[in-house]
């Protein structure tokens, strides 16, 4: 199933995507999850409601027509692992970059979640403003010492997100975290896609594009770490949690490894899809400031 958090007079709905189509199933006054958190966190007895709903003759609407908000809305955690590519440790290893020895984690706040069709807003402290393409997935059980043998049972569902960095705030620390935070930079969609739709997520392609122009274009195939290499690696630290996002990595071609370089400016629209998911379209706007 796709489903989606849509926006209306009365706060969050949650739809089923097909097609162009959205569902709008009942509402949680009727017992059913009010969003994907609520619907990953309910497991199988939401699932069922849902699937028995869409058996019934449900209002529909063209997703075109609905306000479509991230798929997760407040994850206890949202992390991402940094130079996850083979290709772009390459690149990031050319621009001086010492590559790591292990997994290399961050946070993103998750106060920087955004919609995967709202605008992502240039820092005025900043005209380093960066692009990157990421499949993410979403944790549906708690995960303490999984194995990677098993650890994709540990996935509820995937979505796309684009990473935006603020390069030279990236550096302040060497923990990357205030870079990749700022308010608006962390878009996420278009939908929450289940996991039995992805049984193998290390074969999609993914890409990104700056004005219609092609920026990134690679596979999860290239992945160092694959997705159940990293359940196991952050479970063996600290519980991963039903909800919690997890950014795998961008791949080759950011703009802060281009020769010249790219930085995102106001009026530039992002696009980020992911093969068997869809995209997210973001333009990029001034700060109010």
């Amino acid at each position: 199933m796709k489903l989606a958090n849509y926006t209306t007079a009365n706060g969050i709905r949650l739809g089923v995507v097909e097609g162009e189509e959205i569902i709008l199933l009942p509402d949680a006054a009727s017992g059913f999850p009010a969003n994907v958190e609520q619907f990953i966190a309910g497991g199988e007895d939401a699932r069922g409601r849902v699937l028995d709903a869409l058996k019934e003759d449900l209002p529909r609407k063209a997703v075109s027509e609905v306000s479509l908000a991230s798929p997760i809305l407040r994850p206890g955690k949202f992390l991402a692992i940094g130079m996850n590519y083979q290709r772009h440790l390459e690149e990031a290893i050319k621009v001086g970059i010492e590559p790591p020895k292990y997994q290399y984690w961050f946070n993103k706040q998750v106060s920087c979640i955004n919609g995967p069709y709202d605008p992502i807003v240039k820092p005025s402290v900043s005209d380093m403003l960066d692009f990157e393409v990421e499949l993410a997935f979403v944790i549906g059980k708690p995960a303490k010492h999984v194995k990677a043998s098993d650890a994709l049972s540990y996935i509820a569902g995937y979505t796309v997100c684009n990473d935006v960095s603020v390069r030279d705030w990236q550096r302040h620390t060497p923990t990357f975290t205030i870079g990749k935070s700022f308010d608006t930079h962390g878009p996420l969609g278009p939908w929450f896609v289940t996991a039995d739709e992805i049984p193998d997520p290390q074969t999609l392609g993914l890409r990104c594009f700056v004005n219609g122009e092609e920026m990134q274009n690679s596979n999860t195939a290239d992945m160092i770490y694959k997705c159940a290499d990293m359940i196991e690696y952050l479970s063996t630290a600290f519980t991963l949690e039903p909800g919690d996002v997890i950014a795998t990595g961008t791949p080759e071609g950011v703009g802060a490894a281009r020769d010249p370089k790219v930085f995102l400016k106001p009026g530039d629209v992002v696009r980020c899809e992911v093969d068997q998911i869809g995209y997210i379209e973001n333009k990029i706007i001034a700060d109010a400031k």
